[in-house]
């Protein structure tokens, strides 16, 4: 283990100001921030499902001093009358449903709504209309408070049942079921309301950490966010046990003990990842997402915006199984799949960088030549239905020898799965859950249950033509020398021509030219202690990045430089990844 890898940056953030007091921090210092304004005055607190709304409404009222309180809660529908409305874009299945343009609007009961904003053309004293959906009953308000909250921190209170989904009395249920329908609905409706909403907050609310909110100006929102887009910065990285999860990232990144294991990091993915903004000493927490509402074109680039809209499609992550198990054997969708089954434009294409490996490490990708099919199809059945008649995927994939610094190419519809003693950096497109899984080597997942297997899914997209031969030839290492100068070399390494994503390696002892070429550039230190991303020009500060870290450089940046932080005999090495021009 290199001494090195301690100074990975757990809690990486935006400078936005140098005072603290830019950042209102506790409910006292909000509540005297939020001062009640002479009557009559209209305080509207829009809320991202998942934040406690009693808890958040017993604070402000001290502070606001309503007249009249309105609930959004009280005009939403039903549960039964929710379950029933969304019921064919749920479906049965535990894991999956279908992508719809729900608004956050259809929750809502029309009379009730009606009702409420009846309320308000009559009421002239101080109102406050609060809960998830308040600025659809007032949405002109004097004020407009957001109280917002990172998805992590919503999973884990799904996780201890402290909350349920919007209108729908479960928070029973159990985490995997909150998270499917929060995923499919709740936060797709809430962040198309928020990117309306955005431009004109007053006040954004961060209500992660329940007693010790923060509260910024709408103005110093958006003045981060501006900043963020301008420069290169990273997400705050968060890591998650699993069943087959490994000893690595603990050590490496000094990670909280007493955890089983770390099994994911994501480091990279701004639909879950949190953005921490600075002020002097004080930080303010935001679903990363909120910067790709704001500044899709800045971030992405046109063409990006134009292909995908405000969505952020490249996915770096960590699977660490050093120490652990077999990743799922799997599979992805193809193009066309997900877009039929499941109203999605785009599939999870991937790739595996191996940052580490043990002697045994290998990666499974591939059929082997001569696959009996039906007879693959049924030992997988039967695998399901038998826990004594395990399936072997060594008679039918590939095990291919896993090394550091290899890497492994995954056209969706391509057979595969890390094996144990890896520690994998996942290069992929960013279709958030689709993974079909085939085989799950017949263990239980953390909770003690079967994790759920997508069988028919899965066989309905193997390629079975991926065979041997063909991976060998068209996904291992697939590396080609394409720019050089004496103190750094450009390579290609993928992604495969099925894929939209392109990756560039540098291994580098002194300064190496990069130009973003109007498109969000994606990096990974893979090799190296420490290096500092510069701006030619001076656009930015300079940007320090440690081995492992996973860093975003806007489109609107355009050229930058990246250099060892301290003179190096022994070259470091960037993975680089982009969307390449033809897209959509």
């Amino acid at each position: 283990m290199n001494a090195f890898h301690a100074n990975y940056d757990r809690f990486p953030f935006v400078r936005v100001t140098d005072k603290d007091t830019d950042c209102f921090a506790g409910w006292k210092n909000i509540g005297d921030a939020l001062q009640p304004a002479p009557a009559p005055y209209l305080t509207v607190v829009e809320m991202y499902p998942g934040c406690d709304v009693s808890a958040i409404e017993s604070r402000l009222i001290p502070a606001l001093k309503p007249d009249l309180i309105l609930r959004s809660q009280d005009a939403l529908l039903t549960p039964a009358e929710l379950d029933e409305k969304f019921r064919q874009t749920l479906g049965d299945d535990p894991v999956f449903a279908r992508m719809r343009p729900w608004e956050l609007q259809d929750f809502f009961c029309p009379v009730k709504l009606g009702h409420l904003q009846g309320q308000l053309k009559i009421l002239r004293g101080r109102v406050l209309v609060i809960g998830t959906g308040a600025s659809l009953i007032a949405p002109q308000p004097d004020c407009l408070i957001y109280a917002d909250l990172a998805r992590w921190e919503i999973q884990k209170r799904y996780r201890a049942h402290q909350v349920g989904n919007l209108g729908a009395n479960n928070a029973h249920a159990s985490p995997a079921a909150l998270y499917k329908r929060a995923f499919f609905l709740d936060w797709r409706a809430a962040d198309r309301l928020k990117a309306n909403l955005l431009p004109r907050m007053d006040y954004l609310l961060d209500t992660n950490v329940s007693e010790e909110p923060r509260m910024i100006s709408g103005k110093h929102l958006r003045l981060g966010l501006q900043l963020a887009s301008q420069q290169p910065f990273r997400v705050v990285p968060f890591f998650d046990p699993g069943p087959w999860g490994g000893q690595w990232m603990k050590q490496a990144f000094q990670l909280p003990e007493g955890t089983p294991n770390y099994a994911w990091c994501f480091d990279c993915v701004p639909e879950e990842n949190s953005l921490l903004l600075g002020f002097g000493n004080r930080r303010v927490e935001i679903p990363a997402l909120d910067l790709v509402l704001f500044c899709p074109r800045e971030l992405l680039g046109d063409s990006i915006y134009h292909a995908f809209g405000a969505e952020f499609p490249i996915r770096f992550d960590y699977l660490d199984t050093m120490g652990g198990g077999n990743l799922s054997l799997q599979v992805h969708p193809l193009r066309e799949y997900i877009r039929e089954k499941f109203g999605m434009n785009y599939t999870q294409d991937e790739s595996y960088y191996m940052l580490e490996a043990a002697e045994d490490g290998v990666v499974y990708l591939g059929l082997k030549e001569n696959v009996d099919r039906p007879q693959m199809e049924k030992d997988l059945r039967l695998a399901q239905q038998d826990a004594n008649a395990p399936f072997s995927a060594e008679k039918y994939v590939n095990a291919w020898p896993a090394k550091k610094h290899d890497h492994f190419l995954i056209p969706a519809g391509t057979i595969h799965c890390s094996g144990r003693n890896g520690v994998v950096l996942e290069i992929s497109a960013t279709p958030y859950i689709f993974t079909f899984k085939l085989w799950d080597w017949g263990r239980l997942g953390l909770d003690g249950h079967p994790r759920p297997i997508h069988l028919e899914h899965g066989l309905a997209n193997i390629q079975w033509d991926r065979t041997t031969s063909w991976v060998r030839q068209h996904l291992i290492q697939q590396v080609s020398t394409v720019a050089s100068a004496p103190e750094w070399r450009e390579e290609k390494t993928g992604l495969h021509a099925l894929e939209f994503i392109e990756t560039r390696r540098h291994w580098f002892t002194g300064i190496v030219p990069h130009h973003t070429a109007g498109t969000v550039n994606v990096i990974n230190l893979v090799e190296g202690k420490e290096a500092i991303v510069e701006s030619p020009s001076g656009s930015f500060p300079p940007f320090t990045v440690h081995f492992g870290e996973t860093f975003i450089v806007p489109a609107q940046v355009g050229a930058y430089t990246i250099r060892p932080a301290s003179p190096s005999k022994q070259p470091l090495a960037t993975m680089k990844a982009f969307v390449r021009e033809a897209v959509g």
